[in-house]
């Protein structure tokens, strides 16, 4: 009789094991991250650590990692779908697969203190921590009195040959790229970048390079985005960081929020709901004001690091973010044509 209790008792919690095990093994959320690494990890480790829902994150490379990201989502949606939610680094490229029909809608808890023009009304994609797109200026090799002020300046003749962009190809370059199309027009925006070519503007493989070639004298400025700008900053380079076009009858600086959307047909949609609340969150968005990146907080009240600009203190220009989707196919297409060399 012993041994029969005994027995049981010991089937009883390999059952009980087994069933725990099956439980976690469920509580699981795929991620495809274009944000750096180095950045989204911690995140990610804090949202496990609150949840106890394991997060499987897929990076990508610098140069690409946006678009490559995106197109992956494109491809695995004509099979079994196994992202369950796209963190990116931009705007553009979320509003993309919106668009192709490759979202969910989901409203997440807490949006309501991200201001209206950060979000889809309809809860397709949801924005926070922005970068803004700056100048970087080598201060070695620039006079304050001759300080850039405007992106324009980077085709100004003064500075022929001695000014880089990234390629406008990838990441949060092309985003810009395709805001200065809806803003400008297609006549204004291609007489800009043919005048960027025709000054001998130097076209880098990332935003990255650039502040590194600006840093060590290669260059005496470039545009590049405001985490990479601080990077050098924070290391002690002969840098400034300039936001640019913020005079009174200027437009404004461009600034970029990460967003993050429920993938329609979302494996683990339950799981993915709990993270985008996450990354939403205040929480989520002082951790990224906090570390390395700098990124600006968009909901009021956030605390930013002493020194560091939040979005009060910026003049953003007006950016009609869901636009930029149907001007990105023919904006990419002429860039492609004179930036792929």
């Amino acid at each position: 009789m012993l041994k029969r209790a005994i027995a049981w008792c010991a089937g009883l919690l390999l059952l009980l094991a087994l069933t725990t095990c099956g439980s976690r093994a469920k509580r699981t959320v795929i991620v495809y991250v274009a944000l750096d690494r180095h950045l989204a990890a911690p995140v990610l480790d804090a949202f496990t650590a609150k949840t106890d829902i394991a997060v499987r994150p897929l990076y990508d490379t610098e140069a690409s990692k946006t678009t490559g990201l995106a197109n992956r989502i494109i491809s695995e949606a004509k099979g079994r779908t196994r992202c369950d939610v796209f963190w990116n680094n931009e705007v553009l490229h979320t509003i993309r697969l919106q668009k192709l029909g490759l979202t969910q809608a989901y409203l997440p808890r807490g949006a309501d203190g991200i201001p209206a023009r950060f979000k889809d009304p309809g809860g397709h994609w949801t924005g926070f921590a922005a970068r803004a797109r700056v100048l970087i200026v080598n201060t070695n090799l620039v006079p304050s009195g001759k300080f850039p002020h405007s992106v324009r300046d980077l085709a100004d003749p003064a500075w022929k040959g001695r000014t880089c962009i990234a390629r406008p190809l990838f990441g949060t370059t092309a985003t810009h790229a395709t805001a200065l199309f809806a803003l400008d027009g297609t006549a204004g925006a291609r007489r800009f970048f043919q005048d960027l070519l025709d000054n001998d503007v130097a076209i880098l493989l990332g935003n990255a390079t650039v502040r590194d070639l600006v840093a060590n004298g290669t260059y005496a400025f470039g545009l590049t985005d405001t985490d990479d700008a601080y990077g050098a900053i924070h290391r002690g380079d002969p840098v400034k960081m300039i936001f640019p076009d913020q005079g009174e009858n200027e437009r404004g600086t461009l600034v970029i929020p990460n967003t993050v959307c429920l993938i329609a047909g979302a494996p683990h949609a339950d799981e993915a709901r709990a993270l985008i609340d996450f990354l939403i969150s205040a929480t989520c968005e002082e951790m990224l004001a906090a570390a390395e990146g700098r990124q600006i907080p968009l909901r009021p009240g956030v605390p930013v690091p002493e020194g560091h600009d939040g979005l009060d203190q910026i003049k953003a220009a007006a950016v009609d973010y869901q636009r930029l989707a149907s001007v990105y196919e023919p904006a990419k297409k002429w860039l492609q044509e004179h930036f792929r060399r």
